[in-house]
C-alpha cells in the first residue's frame, strides 16, 4: 500500500540562508524580513514557514534578495517524520502568550471604566486593536485564545464608546442666553475634543470669555459653560464628540472648515474613522502638550494649530 501523500496542513518550508559576514546591513534586512513573515528559527541560517503559497512566495523572493547580495539561500519542501515533530513545528507557531498578555492590558483598562478619562482608554485601546492585528496576520494556527483575546477587545471598545457618546438629553440654547464674555470651564487632561473646543469658543463664541481648566472631581464654578466632559452643558452625544455638537449647537455646521476639523478631532478621541491629517495633528498636539508648562500655555499652542487648519481648509464664498 503506497504512503498517503502529505497534505498542506502537514507541509512546511525551509530557509537555508548564508550571508557574507562583512555585510551585516544585509543580514539585518534579511532578519527583519523573516520577522515580517512570521519566521520561526530553528539555529542560525535556518528559518521554518508553514508551507502556505503566500509564505513561499516570501521565502522565494528574500532567498532571490540574499543571492543577489552575494550569499547562498535555498527554500526547502520540509515533511515532518512524525506527529510528534509535526506538533513541535506548530508549537514555534504558538501565538497563545502574546493574545494571553493583550487580554491582560484590555482587562485592567476596565478598572478605569467611569472614573478615567474614556479618550485616554480609547487611545490605549486602539494601540491594543492593532497589536491584535499584527498579531493575527502572523497566526498560522488560530485557537480559542485568539478569539478570547477578540472578544475581550470588542466588548471593551463597545463600553468605551459608551462612556464616549453617553445618550443624553439637553435643554439646548435659549434664543436670548447670553454668550459673550462667559467663563467656559472644561475638564483635565486637555486633549483634542477639549482643545478644539476651546479654540472654537475664542475664535467663534466668545471672543472675550475665558476657559478654565478643572481637576477630576472639582464642581463647574457656578455661571459657567461646562463643555467636553460628563454632565457638562455641551457634551458629547449618541455619534458626535462636543467639538462636533458645538457645531451644531452654534449654528457652525455649515462651514465645511470647520466640519473637517470636526473629522479630525472626532478621530483623535474616538480612533474609529480614519483621517490623513490626523497623524499630523496628533504630532503637533502631542509636541505642544511636552512643551507647555501651564494648560493655557498648552491651549494657546494648540490654537495655533487650529489656525492653520482652518486657514488650510477655509474657501472663500462664491460671489
Amino acid at each position: 500500500m503506497s504512503k498517503p501523500q502529505p497534505t498542506e496542513r502537514d507541509r512546511w518550508l525551509a530557509l537555508i540562508a548564508n550571508l557574507p559576514i562583512e555585510d551585516p546591513a544585509a543580514r539585518m534586512r534579511m532578519l527583519r524580513t523573516l520577522e515580517s513573515l512570521g519566521a520561526a528559527v530553528m539555529r542560525e541560517g535556518a528559518y521554518l514557514l508553514p508551507g502556505t503559497p503566500t509564505c513561499r512566495q516570501g521565502l522565494e523572493h528574500l532567498a532571490e534578495y540574499i543571492v543577489k547580495g552575494g550569499g547562498t539561500a535555498q527554500v526547502l519542501e520540509v515533511v515532518p517524520m512524525s506527529e510528534a515533530q509535526q506538533r513541535a513545528f506548530r508549537g514555534l507557531f504558538d501565538r497563545s502568550a502574546r493574545y494571553t498578555e493583550l487580554i491582560k492590558v484590555v482587562d485592567s483598562l476596565k478598572v478605569g471604566f467611569g472614573i478615567a478619562d474614556p479618550s485616554a482608554i480609547s487611545r490605549v485601546l486602539h494601540k491594543q486593536r492593532r497589536e491584535f492585528e499584527a498579531i493575527d496576520a502572523l497566526d498560522f494556527f488560530p485557537s480559542g485564545v485568539q478569539e478570547r483575546a477578540k472578544s475581550a477587545l470588542a466588548e471593551a471598545e463597545a463600553e468605551v464608546h459608551k462612556l464616549l457618546f453617553p445618550i443624553q438629553t439637553r435643554s439646548g440654547l435659549s434664543a436670548d442666553e447670553p454668550l459673550q464674555c462667559r467663563t467656559w470651564a472644561t475638564r483635565r487632561p486637555a486633549w483634542a475634543d477639549r482643545l478644539a473646543c476651546a479654540w472654537l469658543i475664542r475664535r467663534f463664541v466668545d471672543p472675550e470669555g475665558s476657559v478654565t481648566w478643572l481637576d477630576k472631581v472639582q464642581e463647574c464654578p457656578a455661571g459657567a459653560l461646562g463643555f467636553a466632559f460628563e454632565g457638562a452643558r455641551f457634551g458629547n452625544s449618541a455619534t458626535r464628540v462636543t467639538f462636533e455638537e458645538m457645531l451644531q449647537q452654534f449654528g457652525l455646521a455649515e462651514s465645511a472648515a470647520l466640519a473637517k476639523i470636526g473629522g479630525i478631532v472626532h478621530f483623535l478621541e474616538v480612533r474609529d474613522t480614519q483621517v490623513p491629517e490626523a497623524a499630523g495633528v496628533q504630532t503637533l498636539l502631542q509636541g505642544a502638550a511636552r512643551r507647555s508648562t501651564s494648560d493655557q500655555e498648552l491651549l494657546g499652542e494648540a490654537e495655533k494649530t487650529f489656525d492653520l487648519l482652518y486657514e488650510a481648509y477655509y474657501e472663500a464664498p462664491k460671489r
